[in-house]
């Protein structure tokens, strides 16, 4: 399991397991952001507490914040899926260990203009970090 945290603590996350990538998206929110997001569906890999605040974006994704020290921990869809579930992401920046996962390599996702996966360029989390 990875955990992760806001700078004050209030707001936490749980990821089950061992995400297998972290995505790096360029849109016009997250490349302001600076998030590394991992995915899975609310309620099932990923647990949320802590009061955080949402700026929606759209009509699709709730962005969730801490009030208090401002940090992005994680982004919501606003409505579920066809199959019943809500997708969700966490911000790995924010995760407690960053041994943990320094070696998950790096997704690219183009979401400000082709809305679609890139080529892997070799980098993993550690070469961002260290």
């Amino acid at each position: 399991m990875i955990e992760g945290n806001c700078h004050c603590g209030s707001v936490r996350w749980q990821f089950q397991g061992i995400p297998e990538s972290a995505t790096a998206c360029n849109c016009t929110a997250c490349r302001r952001y600076g998030a590394l997001w991992a995915y899975d569906h609310e309620g099932e890999g990923i647990q949320v507490s802590g009061p955080a605040t949402a700026y929606v974006r759209g009509q699709s994704l709730g962005f969730h914040f801490c009030p208090q020290c401002g940090c992005v921990a994680y982004w919501r869809s606003l409505e579920p899926g066809a199959d019943g579930r809500r997708r969700i992401a966490v911000n790995l920046r924010l995760a407690t260990d960053p041994q943990a996962i320094a070696h998950l390599p790096i997704d690219h996702f183009d979401g400000l203009d082709q809305w679609e996966d890139l080529p892997r360029d070799g980098r993993c989390i550690r070469d961002l970090w260290f």
